[in-house]
């Protein structure tokens, strides 16, 4: 069957057919046709003599923490409370590199906190949660949001370096891109599986690319934040996955949950006050 496609891809017909002789299964072509018909098969079993058909596909399945739906409610109550409660903590908590300079380092991780309008807020839990739920899946509950918030900040400090006017920002795409990080790293421990393992983790990184491409690069946004927050996802999720996965799912996982609401309160009083 693929030495017919291969003639069909040469414009030669061919007729797949078990032979009324009983000699099995073979390709008929007319006998004109015979010697391109050779010479393309040759070209095809050389150009493919290293290639594996089948092969095992070193999966480890799909798992997705439905837990990354508290870290949605989260985005939602500060959405809420700052339109409502605290009109104030918008202004107090956004991402402004002349604050930040100033020494109100807390903005870089309450940024991610606020967004600008519901559309925004939608737009970043929806994709949040599709991200953020597949990395907390595979790394860890605690030890994905945590690498996530990180990757997120890392990408708001960014500005700090990059921007030299005043910078102003909110929302969480930053953290997002960061799960979408750690996702893509996946593929790391492939590389010690040889030719196909490298082909594997350079897909699954080139995928991640994609992805960013398509959702981290519209132009009515933050491309710096989201870029190097991309980028510190891929390189936390390198780290992490150096660690056993039984490490990654007890205490350590328990300890970074534990960090993360610490650091998320912490930075969220010294906005309010």
């Amino acid at each position: 069957m693929d030495w017919g496609l291969v003639l069909l891809s040469q414009g030669i017909t061919a007729t797949l057919d078990d032979g009324a002789d009983g000699a099995g299964w073979g390709l008929w072509v007319p006998i004109a046709d015979y010697p391109a018909a050779l010479q393309a098969i040759q070209l095809y079993q050389e150009e493919n003599r290293h290639w594996q058909w089948r092969r095992t596909l070193h999966w480890r399945g799909f798992h997705f923490d439905w837990k990354v739906a508290c870290w949605g409610l989260v985005l939602v109550a500060f959405h809420v409370a700052g339109h409502t409660i605290r009109r104030d903590f918008p202004i107090a908590g956004r991402m402004d590199s002349a604050a930040v300079r100033a020494g109100e380092w807390w903005r870089i991780f309450t940024a991610m906190l606020l967004h600008a309008d519901s559309a925004h807020l939608a737009s970043n839990v929806f994709f949040g949660l599709l991200f953020l739920g597949l990395a907390m899946g595979r790394y860890g509950s605690g030890l994905a949001l945590l690498a996530a918030y990180l990757a997120g900040a890392t990408g708001n400090a960014a500005g700090l370096i990059f921007y030299p006017e005043p910078h102003f920002g909110v929302g969480a795409s930053g953290m997002v891109m960061g799960g979408l990080g750690l996702l893509a790293a996946q593929s790391i421990t492939l590389l010690h599986r040889g030719f196909f393992g490298r082909k594997q983790l350079l897909g699954g990184i080139m995928a991640g690319v994609m992805l960013f491409v398509l959702f981290g690069l519209s132009p009515d946004t933050d491309v710096l934040a989201h870029f190097t927050g991309f980028v510190t996802g891929l390189a936390l999720g390198g780290i992490l996955l150096l660690f056993p996965a039984s490490w990654r799912n007890g205490k350590a996982d328990f300890a970074a949950a534990i960090l993360l609401v610490g650091l998320l309160l912490f930075t969220s009083w010294l906005a309010f006050h």
